[in-house]
């Protein structure tokens, strides 16, 4: 297991669906760290009025991961409820490129005092 570890800003920007039950966001990251490089993608999430919460992401990675130049998705679920809240976010098997190609693996993500760490847990 190779690990990948740093920080990114984030630019959410709501999009307006009106006739959705859902609402959705455009988003613009920036890696930090042993991740230098852009995600772009888009969210979609729903709150009902009981405080529970889902949303699913699709996230496009593009630049370097401890020094070797790619590109590979990440696919995002999280729920918050009642029984607490999970988050998964993977690499989608077979989306890597470049010299990161055969990437496999899982992203972590915890905020502190507003900011986003991020540790990827991979194997090429």
């Amino acid at each position: 297991m190779i690990f990948a570890k740093g920080h990114f800003d984030v630019i959410l920007t709501g999009q307006e669906d009106l006739d959705a039950p859902a609402g959705r966001m455009l988003i613009e990251k920036t890696y930090h760290g042993d991740m230098e490089g852009t995600g772009t993608g888009q969210m979609i999430s729903k709150r009902t009025e009981k405080g529970a919460s889902v949303y699913f992401a699709i996230e496009e990675f593009t630049g370097l991961i401890n020094g070797k130049l790619g590109g590979l998705t990440f696919v995002h679920k999280g729920v918050m409820g009642s029984g607490g809240e999970t988050l998964e976010i993977d690499v989608l098997d077979g989306s890597a490129s470049g010299e990161i190609k055969s990437l496999t693996g899982r992203l972590d993500i915890n905020v502190e005092e507003g900011r986003h760490f991020y540790e990827l847990k991979y194997t090429l």
